[in-house]
């Protein structure tokens, strides 16, 4: 199968599943994939055990079964000091007991290969028990009913003692995954080119999930989305990889009722304008909050929204969390007449701040895909204010890792602005992975997906409240106040939400939306003809 798209992964490593279903219902419950059962937690709800799947194994020579150790090992990388880690830690640390002594050791060890190596096969998680070759069993601080969730995550996965060998995520790892799925890399060409084949360790009598119709999978990458889509549409690619439908493509598909089109609502922020809460441009401008209500007021999100695909694929967003969302309940507290943007207003808002004149600031984008078109069209938008936008264009990989999680190059001002995309880490009750992630100031550090640094002790609070409360309608309404009072900090413009529009060969079958991946799930398709 060949898929094609834009750009390259963020990262390889799961330290930086659900069933794909058409019914978004069944999408949103975790199922057995490497644990043979889904276990009922005892101990009040702080306590899970987990059998793992006899004959699953790593595509070592020989191949090897997978343990309950390479689970624990997961775990532990997730928080290495290397700065290249998962993003959101909140969902384990403060959760699984120990996790935080643990990481708190671990960010002290030097980043470096013996080091780490040293360090994670000399060191346990307490809650996290090896009980025996192939079973795992978590404690809890408190209970967690989206537990079961976190651990369907991509980072959640095992990790074999060989990992060890490299750096999280470093182009030696890169060059050296050892597969447990159904498919193996051999060849990685970076930004160009990953090319899967069957791996020879996976038995499909262990894997419920995927049925691997297909022989080899070649990713090729470098296009964006409108060379996509006719290659799609001529047969010369099977499915994108990272790119959607372009805006000006859908009209003409929806009018044409292609079956090869797929909308999915995947309640994302898809963008998001976020503000660096730490940069020192302009006197640290963006500290100040008539400045940062000023940028709400000032962006044209009725035209960001045709850039981004048109009232079929996104709609103007005004909060944190989305339709979808336990907790969303709709406000505006920054209105502007049409979500057409409010200039003069901001302009008012500017002086109050001291900033009569305007002032100049640096928008950090992705090269590739619908990025370049937001960038132009928000340097427009500000414009309008008075705050002139410095385009400071760099790869996908760079966008994430080289600038936005590294904490050092926010506070060094080498951008002020940016306009990332999330969406929710599992489908459902998922409020939690927008608020830990994106949110709590606590978690604020390198590798930290709260990009501009936002902390509020009373956020922080709620958002304790929410996790600690087991009456579902309780925690939304929490999240509710902690949605309202963010949004009165300022922190992002909340830009756009909507669907996800994906487009598929003729030849493509049992396409079925996969939501972690926000596309067809490539390890359950078959080719016809």
């Amino acid at each position: 199968m060949r898929m094609i798209g834009a750009g390259d992964v963020d990262g390889m490593d799961t330290a930086v599943g659900y069933t794909a279903a058409a019914d978004p219902k069944t999408r949103s419950r975790p199922v057995p994939d490497l644990a043979e059962a889904i276990p009922t937690p005892t101990d009040g709800g702080r306590t899970y055990e987990f059998r793992i799947r006899a004959g699953a194994r790593w595509d070592t020579s020989p191949p090897r079964q997978i343990t309950a150790a390479d689970v624990a090992r997961g775990f532990k990388r997730l928080c290495n000091p290397t700065g290249r880690r998962f993003g959101a830690l909140g969902y384990y640390v403060g959760v699984i007991a120990g996790m935080d002594e643990f990481c708190a050791k671990f960010a002290k060890v030097t980043p470096a290969v013996e080091e780490i190596r040293e360090f994670v096969e000399g060191h346990e998680i307490p809650g996290v028990e090896v009980v025996d070759e192939r079973t795992v069993r978590f404690h809890l601080t408190r209970p967690a009913g989206d537990f079961l969730n976190i651990l369907a995550l991509p980072a959640s996965s095992p990790v074999p003692v060989e990992a060890l060998d490299h750096l999280p995520d470093s182009p030696e790892y890169r060059a050296h995954v050892i597969s447990s799925g159904p498919y193996k890399i051999a060849r990685y060409e970076p930004k160009k080119l990953i090319h899967l084949v069957r791996n020879p360790a996976w038995d499909p009598a262990t894997d419920q999930v995927r049925k691997a119709w297909v022989d080899e999978i070649r990713i090729d990458q470098g296009y964006d989305e409108t060379p996509v889509l006719r290659k799609l549409e001529s047969g010369e690619a099977d499915m994108s990889w990272d790119t959607f439908v372009p805006p000006r493509d859908i009209s003409r598909l929806q009018e044409k009722q292609d079956p090869k089109l797929s909308s999915e609502d995947d309640g994302s922020l898809n963008p998001y304008l976020v503000i660096n809460l730490r940069s020192p441009t302009a006197g640290h401008a963006l500290g100040r909050l008539a400045v940062r209500q000023a940028l709400n007021f000032a962006v044209d999100k009725q035209a960001i929204m045709w850039v981004c695909g048109g009232p079929a694929q996104v709609q103007p967003h005004s909060q944190i969390l989305t339709p979808p969302l336990d907790g969303y309940q709709q406000y505006d507290l920054y209105p502007t007449p049409g979500n057409r943007g409010d200039p003069e207003q901001a302009r008012d808002l500017l002086a109050q701040a001291g900033y009569p004149n305007g002032l100049t600031l640096t928008f950090l984008y992705r090269d590739s895909g619908k990025h370049p078109a937001v960038a132009r069209q928000l340097q427009a938008d500000l414009a309008r204010a008075g705050i002139r936008l410095r385009l400071k264009a760099v790869d996908p990989d760079d966008f994430y890792n080289r600038y936005l999680r590294d904490p050092e190059s926010g506070k060094a001002g080498e951008w002020d602005l940016a306009a990332p995309s999330w969406a929710p880490d599992w489908p459902g009750n998922a409020a939690r992975s927008f608020f830990v992630p994106l949110l709590d100031g606590r978690r604020y550090g390198p590798g930290s997906v709260n990009y501009g640094g936002y902390d509020s002790p009373e956020v922080n609070r709620l958002i304790d409240e929410a996790l600690q409360t087991s009456s579902p309608d309780q925690a939304a309404d929490i999240w509710a106040r902690a949605d309202r009072l963010v949004m009165q900090d300022a922190p992002w413009v909340p830009l756009l939400t909507g669907r996800i529009v994906n487009y598929r060969a003729e030849r493509v079958r049992n396409w079925v939306y996969l939501p972690l991946l926000k596309n067809g799930d490539p390890t359950n398709v078959w080719l016809a003809g």
